[in-house]
């Protein structure tokens, strides 16, 4: 399999490394939504969510609640962080090795979430909560 991060984690493809353990990589995104914006993976190849593991998971939101703090205080322009981690392709997912991105934000910057959602209504929400529930 060639995987450009399983590459970074060997050491064979080269990344802007701000922090490793025994178990995690971050590094900065080479396409960054604005200055600061890191990626965090595990060293282990999981493709996506359903086969990572979970303490890599929990992990990786700890890391990332750190690496934003970083950002904030780095001096990079930064009001505000967003975590996003897209699983699967219809999702977004690009580099199928998941990773969460921590991206610094400020008013007028050019990133955008805009689905156009709609207010659900509280029976809908009943029904899928239920079926959510259903299989945990």
């Amino acid at each position: 399999m060639d995987c450009v991060f399983c590459r970074i984690v060997a050491g064979t493809a080269d990344a802007s490394v701000v922090y490793t353990d025994d178990r995690l990589l971050a590094f900065c995104d080479v396409n960054p939504v604005n200055p600061g914006h890191l990626l965090i993976i595990p060293k282990i190849h999981s493709v996506g969510l359903a086969d990572l593991d979970e303490s890599d998971g929990s992990r990786m939101f700890m890391v990332a609640q750190r690496l934003a703090a970083a950002v904030r205080s780095s001096g990079l322009r930064c009001e505000g962080v967003n975590l996003f981690l897209a699983d699967g392709k219809a999702a977004g997912q690009e580099v199928f090795h998941v990773h969460l991105h921590v991206f610094p934000r400020y008013v007028g910057d050019f990133f955008r979430l805009d689905s156009g959602q709609r207010r659900a209504s509280r029976r809908d929400l009943d029904e899928i909560a239920a079926r959510v529930r259903a299989v945990l």
